[in-house]
Formats: C-alpha cells, sequence, structure tokens
C-alpha cells in the first residue's frame, strides 16, 4: 500500500511511520507535517490517508474536502485525540477512524480492512449485454436497478442493461460491498455520502428511496461501513 501519513504532532507521524514499516513492511509510506505540504506535493494521490482532524492551517476536514473535491479514490483514515469532532467529518466519507490513545491497537485491523478493499476494487463483474460480455471494475458501478424484465447497471460513467434478477446479482456480489436497500436497488456502500430516514444520497447526488422491509437492517449496514 501507498500511504500518507499527515498530522502536526512530530512524534505521532514517527510513531505511525515506524508501526507501518514494522507491520506492513511492503508498504511505502509518505510523512507529512501539515495539510499544505500534502496537498501540493501530491502528484498521484496515496491509496490511504491517516489524517490528523485538527491542524493549524489547513485542517485535517479542508484536506478531504479537497480530495473529495479531486474526486481522488484515497481511503481516508482520521486520526484524532478529538473524538467529539467524528461526526463532523462524517460528510467526507472516511473510510474509517483510529483514536490517537488507542493509536496501535486500532492502527493495525484499520490498515488491513484498508489491504482487504484495495483488493476488493479490483473485483470485476461480467455479465452478458446483448451478444456481448462485458466487463466492469466493481468499484465503478453505483447501483443496481430492476426494471421490468431486466436490471439497469448504473456505473460512474455510463448505463447497462442485463437479463437477470436483483437476487441473482445479490447472491453473486455477496462478498463485496453492496447492500440491498430496496426491492429495486442495490446500492455499493462505497459511494454512499448522506444517509436519511427513508433515502440515501450518492457521491454523484443520485437520491435512492431504502424499502421499509429493508430499512433497518440496511441503516445498520451502512453505518457499519461508514464507521469502519
Amino acid at each position: 500500500m501507498k500511504i500518507a501519513v499527515c498530522d502536526d504532532e512530530n512524534k505521532i507521524v514517527e510513531e505511525i511511520t515506524s508501526f507501518i514499516k514494522k507491520e506492513f513492511p511492503s508498504s511505502e509510506v509518505l510523512p507529512y507535517s501539515d495539510g499544505e505540504t500534502l496537498l501540493s506535493s501530491s502528484d498521484e494521490w496515496p491509496e490511504v490517508l491517516l489524517l490528523d482532524i485538527d491542524m493549524p492551517g489547513i485542517s485535517g476536514m479542508e484536506v478531504a474536502a479537497a480530495l473529495t473535491r479531486e474526486k481522488a479514490d484515497t481511503l481516508i483514515v482520521f486520526v484524532t485525540a478529538h473524538d467529539e469532532l467524528v461526526y463532523d467529518s462524517f460528510k467526507y466519507h472516511p473510510f474509517a477512524f483510529v483514536r490517537k490513545k488507542f493509536l496501535e491497537k486500532e492502527l493495525k485491523a484499520v490498515l488491513s480492512d484498508c489491504e482487504k478493499q484495495l483488493v476488493s476494487r479490483n473485483k470485476n463483474f461480467v455479465f452478458q449485454n446483448a451478444s456481448k460480455l462485458v466487463t466492469l471494475a466493481q468499484s465503478n458501478i453505483l447501483y443496481f436497478e430492476g426494471q421490468a424484465n431486466y436490471l439497469a447497471i448504473h456505473t460512474i460513467a455510463d448505463e447497462y442493461k442485463m437479463r437477470s434478477t436483483m437476487t441473482a446479482v445479490e447472491k453473486e456480489l455477496e462478498d463485496s460491498d453492496f447492500l440491498r436497500i430496496h426491492k429495486g436497488f442495490l446500492v455499493n456502500l462505497e459511494h454512499i455520502r448522506v444517509l436519511k430516514t427513508e433515502e440515501l444520497e450518492l457521491d454523484n447526488g443520485t437520491v435512492l428511496p431504502i424499502g421499509k422491509s429493508y430499512s433497518e437492517t440496511a441503516k445498520k449496514s451502512i453505518l457499519r461501513y461508514m464507521r469502519r
């Protein structure tokens, strides 16, 4: 993994860097002491960003906002000593949180989850579309929508149609981050930006309803994914 560490406390940066080199020796670590330097020196965004929320100058949330505007697919992990700031950061769709007082205990599990997530991004979904076989990266799929006798596959850039049932596709993707939220919708958890009482919003602005019979289970799964 290519991991950037950004914190204004040099001791924390050194501690995290040392920990990663020990526990994840094949990873590349890029240390930064402030948000300005991170944003100005990145020719290519890291796969994982361990980011302090409360920093002088450009805060961690402002860095996360900049990455969101750039549509970077970096996994953002907020590292903080201020639990009260966690909820304010949800709008930037962080992958996880690590509390500084439990740094080593929580960091290993979170980085292991990051590895799994990066592997899952390389998974493909293959289906028959008319007379040709189409391969899509699962990470590019926003959601599946049931339409009469076929399914519409909505991706970041296009829309495809396939002959299948929602139940069959749900089963095929049960080991990936897709969730049934309605009898007519199967959504990619990676692209959920806002969760509301009866609907959710994706990162492209699409709003989808949450079915009553799916509501409780769906909301628990979404919140668990957003907080991990």
